[in-house]
Parts: structure tokens; sequence; C-alpha cells
């Protein structure tokens, strides 16, 4: 014999009445209806009751001994346990007076006896259904509340943190860059006062060459919810240049997505960083050059005869030496790139003779190599001017053939085109080398970095040929980035504008 599955009840029920007759069947009906039903016939035992095991719904008599139902209803409404137990009456007295009564101790509904048992049901429905919605809505204030002062809370502790915090910091819309906020350590900084920069847009601090760095920020932040310490060159109020880091993240204010700049004012540390280099670089290359003088003269045999070991070792004292020599140049040369102090100097000229002064000057290295290096056809570009600093456009374009040549194994191909896009004439120079891992590709431009650290002592780099590279073409208001597939080969591509 299969039993039959039973049901939760749709509500439990305390039905309060003098009469046995009347709770029988009303306790009868709840109960075929799927209500859970509790007689009791005296108002002092159902208010025990009600505290002990609070109901859903009450329906209780008015005319009862010892105890009327005004009376326990009123008793339940001065209880929390109980005062928000819904109670209906159900009396033979029906004047208005007894209704009003009713209503005025809590009670919120009265039927009158005779009942009809659809009325009585309906009417439980309707307010089980509306005790239920008020025990949802009441949770959900509650949770409501909770979210309130969480998120009150926690613009409280952010706001502390904004204010107090000792690096600069903007809060900006993303869509206009308009700034609604700046902290009190930014203000120090740039010399503004708060009404000279909050309602304005960024334009207004940051100079073009910083909106675009912004910019290029603000894309990367929106793709992967973070950017940290880009740097840029910020003018305060007094025009004095500042050298800045900035990390951003996207916010939300008042249903507004912004971006929080956090910017380090790093001014000081760069000129200290500067002149260290700068010094020791100096200091290094003096004794360096009076080295390889003296291992030249050796090598040269002027001094005596060396056994076969001893060559060797010179040889390789000779390239080390050449190598530290090449390494202390590159330091200088970048660094007084970006201090300003090696100036590039457009002129109007012809990329195309530098494109084939590059290949030749570069043809020794590759025959060495046994690379082919190829000048591909370029005579869209014969008749184009462009503003160029020759000598430093040739060094980019022999620094990257080099890059090619060293990494490419011997029969592979290196080649150098070039062609009009757009508004810009772009040099490509493709090999068929190792390639690049694509997790390297975003920092092969940094200083110091190469793909092997082996790099350095196996093909005789220096790790900044490529950062050298980037300030060149920058300054040229370019741009230069890489393509690389493992395995199969890199291309450079460095676009110029044309002249106009």
């Amino acid at each position: 014999m299969i039993s039959e599955r039973k049901h939760p009840p749709k509500a439990d029920i305390l039905a309060i009445d003098d009469t046995p007759e009347n709770l029988a069947l009303l306790s009868q009906m709840l109960t075929e209806k799927g209500y859970k039903v509790r007689s009791v016939t005296k108002g002092s035992t159902a208010i025990r009751g009600a505290k002990a095991a609070p109901p859903d719904l009450i329906l209780l008599d008015v005319k009862m001994p010892e105890m009327n139902g005004y009376e326990v209803c009123r008793q339940l409404k001065m209880d929390d346990l109980t005062k928000d137990i819904p109670i209906i009456f159900i009396s033979a007295l029906g004047d208005v007076f007894d209704k009003v009564k009713a209503f005025q101790v809590g009670g919120i509904d009265y039927i009158t006896k005779p009942f009809q048992v659809e009325e009585v049901l309906a009417r439980l429905d309707t307010h089980l259904t509306i005790r239920n919605l008020q025990i949802k809505l009441e949770a959900q204030n509650t949770q409501l509340q909770q979210e309130i002062a969480q998120k009150t809370a926690a613009e409280d502790k952010f706001s502390k943190a904004f204010r107090a915090c000792p690096n600069p910091i903007v809060i900006a819309t993303c869509d206009q860059g308009q700034i609604l906020e700046v902290n009190d350590s930014f203000l120090q900084m740039s010399g503004y006062d708060t009404v000279e920069v909050t309602n304005h847009n960024l334009d207004r601090l940051y100079s073009p060459s910083a909106l675009e760095i912004y910019q290029q920020a603000l894309a990367k932040t929106q793709q992967q919810g973070y950017v940290r310490n880009l740097e840029f060159d910020f003018s305060t109020k007094s025009n004095r240049v500042k050298t800045v880091l900035l990390s951003m993240e996207i916010i939300e204010l008042g249903g507004i997505k912004c971006t929080l700049q956090i910017l380090n004012d790093i001014t000081e540390r760069k000129r200290l960083e500067n002149e260290f280099i700068s010094l020791v670089s100096h200091e290094l290359r003096t004794p360096m050059t009076s080295t390889i003088g003296a291992l030249d003269l050796l090598n040269s045999g002027q001094l005596g005869t060396l056994s076969d070991r001893g060559k060797q070792i010179l040889q390789v004292a000779i390239r080390n030496s050449e190598r530290l020599i090449r390494l202390v140049n590159d330091i200088l040369d970048l660094e007084r790139m970006k201090s300003g102090k090696i100036a590039i100097e457009p002129v109007r000229c012809n990329l195309k003779p530098l494109l084939v002064q590059a290949t030749e000057t570069m043809q020794a290295m590759a025959t060495k190599a046994g690379v082919n290096l190829i000048l591909e056809p370029c005579d869209a570009i014969t008749h184009v001017v462009l503003y160029l600093d020759s000598d430093r456009i040739l060094q980019t374009l022999t620094n990257l053939l080099s890059n090619g040549i060293k990494f490419t194994e011997p029969g592979g191909i290196v080649k150098l085109t070039a062609h009009i896009q757009d508004n810009y004439c772009r040099i490509i120079i493709r090999d068929t080398g190792r390639g690049i891992p694509s997790d390297k590709l975003e920092f092969i431009f940094e200083r110091f970095q190469q793909v092997d650290a082996s790099d350095s002592r196996s093909k005789g780099g220096t790790g900044l040929g490529l950062a050298i590279c980037r300030h060149i073409i920058q300054r040229h208001k370019g741009k230069i980035w890489l393509e690389s597939e493992l395995g199969k080969g890199s291309s450079f591509y460095i676009e110029l504008p044309l002249s106009i």
C-alpha cells in the first residue's frame, strides 16, 4: 500500500470560541482546505498558546466568559511577540459599534455569524497573503537598511582614506573626463584650489601629451579593470613640470562610471636617478676606454706574442669591454633623450635614402651571420617628404635590423620595406627568426628587457636598444610596435607622420 504524501499546511490557524460546536465546524472546514488548526475555548488559554507558538492568523469570537474577545485582542497586541499576528473577529454581534470596537482594539476584519464557508476561506486567504507580503517587505527593508548601513560605512571609510591619502588623487567621469573630486594632496602638488579644478574637464590639468597617455590608460583600464604606474609629465599651475606615475581603476559613484586616478610624484627620484646614472656612466666610460686601448695594444702584438690560450682570453676581454662601453653609451643616450639634453632636430627629407643606407650599413653583419638582408621595393615613397632627424632614424633602423639579424638563423631572411598608409609612412622590418612569446610583447620596449637573459651574453645586446628606438619614434610623433609568432619570426612596425 502506497502512503499518501503529506503536504505542509497552508498556515497555522488559532481558533478561539467558547462554543465547542463552532470550533469543531471551523476546525473541520479549515483542515479539509489544508490548514493546521488549533482550537481553544478560553481567552487566557489562547493568549498563552499564542505566545508559546505564534500562529499565522487568529480567528476570535467576541462573546466569551471570563475574558471577551476584545480583551484577548488587546492583550495580544500589547505583546511584542504576538502584536503583528492578524486577528479576524467572528461574532453574532452585527452592530456597527461592535465592528468599530473590533477594529479599534487591533482586529483586521470582522465576520458575522452565521458565516459562509466561502467567505471565511476568502478572507483567510486575503489576510494571510497580506501578512506574508508584509513579512517579505519587512525582511527586504531590514536587508536594505543593512546594505545602506554597509554602503554608508564603506563610503565613509573611502572618504576618510581619500582625504588622508598622501598620494594625489583625481576622480573624473569616464565618458566626459569631468573632474568630480580631488584630494588635498593633489591640490598641494598642483598648486590649484578646489574651485579651479572641480567640474572642469581633465584638459585643464593635463597637457596634450599627458592626455594622450591618460586616454591609453583609460582604454587599458576599461579592458582589464586597472592600470599601474604609467609615467608622464604633469604641469603645475605655476608651469613647473613634474614627473608622475599614474595608476587608475574604474569605480562607480551614484550610478556613474568614474576613473580613480592615483598619482605618484617621482620628480625628485627621477632627478637623483638621472644624476646617478650620468655620474656612474661617465666614471665607467673613462677607465673602460683606457682598458680597451690597452687590450687592443696587447692584441696588436707590439708588447710581445701571446699563446693561443692567451689570445682567446684576450678576445673575451675585448668583447666584454666593448659590450660594457655599448651599455654605458646606450644608458647615456637614453637618459639624455628623456631629459631633453639630446635634441631631436627634424628637417624635411626623403626617407628612401635612409632605408638604402641602413641596409648597406648592416649588410656586412648579415653576410657574416649567413642571413639574407633584403630591401623590398618601395617606389611609393620615393618622392614622399617627412620631417625627420635622419641620424636618429638611421640609428633606429640599424638597431632594428641588427636585432632581426642576431635572432635569425643562418639561411633566414630579414626584410625592410615602407609604404604610405593614410597620413603616415609605415616602415616594416620582418625576420624569420625565433619569434617572441606573447607575454613578452608588452614589455619588450622597456629598459633592460630581453626575451632571454642569456641574450646579453650570447648576442651582445644591452637591453636598451628598443627603449631608445621607441623614444626616438615618439619624439617624431610616431608609433612603434611589434607583432610576433613564436618560432616563425617577428615584425616591427614604425609609423611616421607625413609632412604637411
